[in-house]
């Protein structure tokens, strides 16, 4: 049977079976998803962190935590299917890139996919993003928020921006009030002051609301205030491999792993790429800690420092919402939806911005330059070894299908409706699968046309059963991103990496930290889920040959062999 005949199948289920604890009350609820960029999967303190995150542990304690919930390994790849319900090529943004001119490949929302804001407004929510959109690429610049269904946007469209610089933020429709922030502009706060703007003029008008709060942090650059900073210096200067060690250990104690996944080593790969070919942003083997220079070990011990001020802020600015809505009586009936776009970046300081001549990985030393690192006009990232650490215990990092990838720490509060308190459920689950389970709870329908187009049929399903202790059907999951691929499907993964180039095969039940390559062991296994990964690219779009990307500074090729 066709993927996409098990998708529509599943997607009419699941819109018709109403949960008893939704049936039980037909009034609207406020609605928030909480998008953090770059986020690694055992960051925060609710999945084994070391950084204070008090207000998200909050949540987690009252609500549920999901473990095996899986984003599309790249920002805006994960942003077109949270909103939208479909994989990312089938929307139209396969690859972060120009418009490379195929249907999957636009870098911007194709017009036959319809957004959960547009859906939400439809059933009477004021819909609001505060944010990253990251949605309307270089080939459409029409392609945004205020288009796609919400009735209002603070943030900035591209792949990151300064912490620092207003002017790089923008306020839509045009001539709406935006705060003026002078010299104390950081984009965190200024992203939570626009979102509870928003909540306050719903509560005005006495309507349900749907707020978007995507928030650019962690992503680089790594920017955020000295004194936050520096409550994190001492520890960081115990080095990646402690910290993983201390983190592996809190995940088993707090359940969010089983015993069976292994730490997996510094060395994720049997061979490092040639960076000039397809894969240009993995970096060389990751050292021991103890083994690299002081100098260099005290300029990346600030680098995850500010990563780390930079969650902590977050953090703070999610606790400055959830208390308005406490201290207004409205905390109880909204669902509040927090997670990850993909694993950890690697990145070392890529790119710069509006032309702007940063240094690229230099190694700053002696306490004056230390300092300086987070501050305004700098530009960092934190590297290999600090993502390795942040996916603890998983392999590989954002861009890849593996574990590190594409694996999200979701957080699902609604005192209203959900029983399961503090409790952790391990099923697997997609991105696609919130648009879906958003629209259930709203009663919102989904229109078969948009501006005279027929629509795709949104590829996700509910998660409402989650919500009830419910088992979810076994259904297949799909990836590809830059060549990169894998397919899930029950205790089974296959993945690709396009610089390995063979199929690896993993029991994910056991083995969720991918170390134990089972292909050989298993061809028929391969051959099964690699013929649903043929027929699910083939309907969504996927390339079926090479692509010459632009010079963009972007891998050169994004291949899916013909069978």
């Amino acid at each position: 049977m066709k993927t996409g005949l098990i998708g529509l199948m599943l997607w009419a289920w699941s819109s018709s079976w109403l949960p008893s604890a939704v049936a039980e009350d037909s009034t609207h609820p406020n609605i928030i998803l909480i998008l953090a960029d770059d986020l690694g999967y055992s960051d925060l303190g609710c999945f084994g962190g070391e950084i204070d995150t008090p207000n998200l542990d909050s949540l987690a304690a009252g609500g549920l935590r999901m473990t095996q919930l899986y984003n599309t390994a790249r920002c805006c790849s994960t942003r077109a299917s949270l909103l939208t319900g479909l994989y990312p090529h089938r929307a139209g943004v396969g690859a972060m890139t120009a418009d490379l001119g195929l249907p999957g490949y636009r870098g911007f929302l194709n017009d036959q996919s319809v957004t959960i804001a547009t859906r939400l407004r439809d059933v009477g929510y004021r819909t609001y993003l505060a944010g990253k959109w990251h949605l309307r690429g270089a080939g459409n610049p029409e392609c945004t928020p205020i288009n796609r269904g919400f009735d209002e946007f603070f943030g900035h469209f591209n792949a990151y921006a300064s912490f620092w610089r207003e002017d790089l933020f923008y306020r839509l429709p045009e001539g709406r009030e935006r705060h003026d922030y002078g010299d104390d502009f950081y984009a965190t706060d200024a992203i939570t002051d626009h979102a509870m703007d928003y909540i306050a003029e719903a509560r005005k008008l006495d309507e349900p609301y749907f707020l978007y709060l995507s928030y650019n942090a962690p992503h680089f650059p790594l920017h955020a205030p000295k004194e936050v900073v520096d409550k994190y210096a001492a520890t960081y200067a115990d080095g990646w491999d402690e910290i993983r060690e201390r983190r592996y250990a809190r995940m088993l104690e707090q359940g969010v792993i089983r015993k069976s996944f292994k730490l997996s080593p510094r060395g994720h790969v049997t061979k490092v790429p040639d960076r000039n070919r397809d894969s240009p942003y993995y970096d060389e083997q990751i050292p021991a800690w103890k083994d690299l220079p002081s100098e260099r070990r005290a300029d990346l011990a600030r680098r995850m420092a500010i990563y780390a001020a930079m969650v902590e802020i977050m953090d703070r600015n999610i606790g400055r919402v959830v208390e308005d809505l406490r201290s207004n009586g409205e905390l109880d009936n909204t669902l509040i939806v927090f997670l990850s776009d993909n694993g950890a970046c690697a990145e070392w300081d890529p790119f710069g911005f509006d032309n702007e001549p940063y240094p690229k990985n230099r190694l700053h030393t002696g306490d004056d330059q230390l300092a300086e690192m987070g501050s305004k006009g700098t530009f960092h990232s934190y590297g290999t070894g600090w993502a390795n650490a942040s996916n603890t215990p998983f392999r590989l990092y954002k861009h890849y299908n593996h574990e590190g990838g594409i694996s999200t720490p979701t957080i699902i509060h609604w005192p209203a409706k959900i029983s399961r308190k503090g409790e952790i459920d391990h099923q697997p689950a997609h991105i696609i699968d919130l648009t879906a389970t958003l629209a259930e709870v709203a009663d919102a329908g989904y229109p078969a046309e948009l501006n005279g187009k027929a629509t795709h049929t949104p590829a996700g399903v509910s998660l409402a059963p989650i919500l009830d202790g419910d088992q979810m059907p076994e259904r297949p999951l799909f990836f590809e991103h830059e060549g990169n691929r894998g397919v899930r499907r029950g205790q089974w993964k296959l993945v690709w990496t396009n610089f390995e180039k063979c199929w690896e095969l993993y029991d994910i039940d056991k083995d969720r930290s991918e170390m134990t390559d089972l292909a050989t062991e298993h061809p028929d296994k391969v051959t099964e889920l690699e013929e649903l990964w043929l027929i699910w690219a083939g309907e969504n779009d996927v390339a079926r040959e090479k692509i010459e990307a632009p010079s963009t500074g972007m891998p050169k090729l994004y291949y899916v062999p013909k069978k």
